[in-house]
């Protein structure tokens, strides 16, 4: 069962109650047979999860922003999977020009503030937060109100400060039995740097991939190494993101407490 997907209805209205995508549909059935077809059980069923996906943007002014090349897919595909296993899904979309995921209630950000806001609010009483988005850590110190214009001289230094780290909040504040989940996008020594980033943030999984021009970012296929806080690391090769995103709930649905276990 889909929840309907949300947008534009008749007339003026918008909100829940259109038809989800075809081509939504389409994958999200793909996935549930898939899973029947090897006799697995839909293993997230009275589950309640958020993903966050794509990437945040940090305006300078009205027409400029800092940002990334997050296309949000793989957040997408992780939306996509768990609904198909059966979970409630909430999916924190930053900047995406993808079809919502069949069966996930999307909420679309725009920067990291607007990020955090929706995501800790999503996240009482969730059994499992993934943020799969790139979230910038740094951010204009002040928004120029206006366009900034060629004067004929250098502009001044863009002065930049920190973003509040959302996935160690979300860690240190969690309700018992959840489960957290971060992406730690590398480009060199990704094991070393996924390990010291796992242990600073204190996340149970931190997804480690590495990233540049035609690697993860923006393409369809995605390979990524997944460290556990208990110290062991599941390695997965270069495939398609649904197939990472299966990886990652069979890890999660791991590590959930039984009906019977769940904190306040």
């Amino acid at each position: 069962m889909l929840e309907p997907a949300s947008g534009r209805l008749t007339g003026a209205d918008t909100g829940p109650g259109r038809l989800p995508e075809p081509d939504e549909l389409f994958h999200t059935a793909v996935r549930v047979l898939a899973r029947g077809a090897a006799g697995l059980a839909p293993d997230l069923a009275g589950r309640r999860v958020v993903v966050t996906a794509g990437g945040t943007r940090e305006e300078i002014d009205p027409v400029r922003f800092l940002g990334n090349w997050s296309s949000g897919r793989q957040g997408y595909a992780l939306a996509r999977t768990a609904a198909a296993r059966g979970a409630e899904v909430t999916l924190v979309s930053a900047n995406v020009s993808l079809p919502d995921p069949a069966g996930a209630k999307v909420e679309r950000v725009v920067s990291a503030a607007d990020l955090r806001a929706a995501v800790l609010a999503a996240a009482a009483g969730a059994d499992a937060v993934v943020m799969a988005a790139a979230v910038a850590d740094y951010r204009p110190q002040a928004r120029n109100e206006h366009k900034m214009k060629k004067a004929g001289a250098p502009p001044d230094p863009l002065r930049l400060v920190e973003n509040p780290d959302i996935l160690r909040e979300l860690a240190s504040g969690r309700p018992a039995g959840q489960v957290i989940v971060g992406f730690a996008a590398e480009t060199e020594d990704i094991a070393a740097h996924g390990q010291a980033k796992l242990a600073a943030k204190g996340a149970d999984l931190l997804v480690v991939n590495q990233v540049g021009r035609g690697i993860a970012f923006g393409t369809e296929d995605n390979e990524a190494l997944v460290l556990a806080a208990d110290g062991s690391s599941t390695p997965v090769p270069r495939g398609p993101k649904d197939v990472l995103a299966d990886v990652v709930w069979d890890l999660v649905a791991a590590r959930l407490p039984g009906p019977d276990q769940h904190g306040p």
